[in-house]
């Protein structure tokens, strides 16, 4: 997957491009990524990327005219995507992430800055991204979180792809509590269940802790789940009631012949 990152500040990467699984899957060409900044593309002797908005107001916003230069410049790729880092985005989550590693082969990320860009650069979005109902003073912390979130879903960056499925929201549930060695450290003692052998026990206290862990910590994701399963149920109800009302003709057409 290739990504090009559009940011006023490109130094700022890295140290997250270079580092861990990133740098290794980015290494051994699983991913490429490109930063290209705006300011190169500007026309004026003082390299101008913002000015006041019109209408009065506080800060200063990014022009449009090097944003379109900098997107304008980048190969296309058949399956891409354009995103703005932006608050008032879709908020990152697993399901985002697996559909733009699964949909996309390109993704162009706008990192904003200031109070923000102007409106105009939106015809060049295809999709509004944030990390979350707060503000930043630019797109380039979030930026580096969805390269990551969406990189080490590619084969071949993490080693053991079952761990991709045995993590928190992949099931619409909290991950489990984890332990390593040391059994006992300083009193704290691993489960014994853990310790048993038994995996089928394992497996039912792991699934008993997620549910109890999401119940406690962000019960909106269980609520989420268990409506999910109610709608699940209420289809199958309904499919069923279908069925039979579909046999109940078949018969009523026997009897009439």
């Amino acid at each position: 997957m290739r990504f090009d990152i559009v940011t006023l500040f490109p130094d700022c990467f890295n140290s997250v491009l270079n580092s861990g699984l990133l740098g290794k899957a980015l290494a051994k060409q699983i991913a490429e990524v490109h930063l290209v900044n705006p300011r190169d593309f500007t026309t004026d002797k003082h390299r101008k990327v913002d000015d006041e908005p019109y209408g009065g107001g506080v800060g200063m916003l990014m022009k449009p005219e090097p944003l379109f230069s900098a997107v304008e410049s980048l190969p296309i790729l058949p399956r891409r995507e354009v995103i703005l880092m932006s608050p008032q985005g879709q908020t990152i989550n697993q399901p985002l992430l697996k559909e733009l590693v699964t949909n996309y082969d390109q993704l162009v990320v706008i990192c904003g800055h200031y109070e923000g860009v102007d409106e105009r650069v939106l015809h060049l979005v295809t999709r509004e991204v944030s990390l979350g109902d707060f503000i930043l003073t630019g797109g380039e912390i979030p930026a580096m979180a969805l390269i990551n979130g969406v990189v080490r879903l590619i084969p071949g960056t993490v080693a053991k792809t079952e761990s991709l499925t045995a993590e928190s929201f992949e099931e619409g549930l909290l991950d489990y509590p984890q332990y390593t060695r040391p059994a006992n450290f300083r009193g704290l003692k691993v489960p014994d269940v853990l310790l048993s052998g038994n995996h089928a026990a394992i497996a039912r206290w792991r699934y008993e802790q997620q549910i109890q862990r999401t119940r406690d910590r962000r019960p909106d994701l269980l609520e989420k789940l268990e409506q999910g399963e109610k709608l699940k149920q209420g289809e199958k109800l309904k499919q069923g009631e279908q069925g039979e009302q579909g046999e109940q003709g078949k018969q009523g057409s026997r009897g009439a012949g």
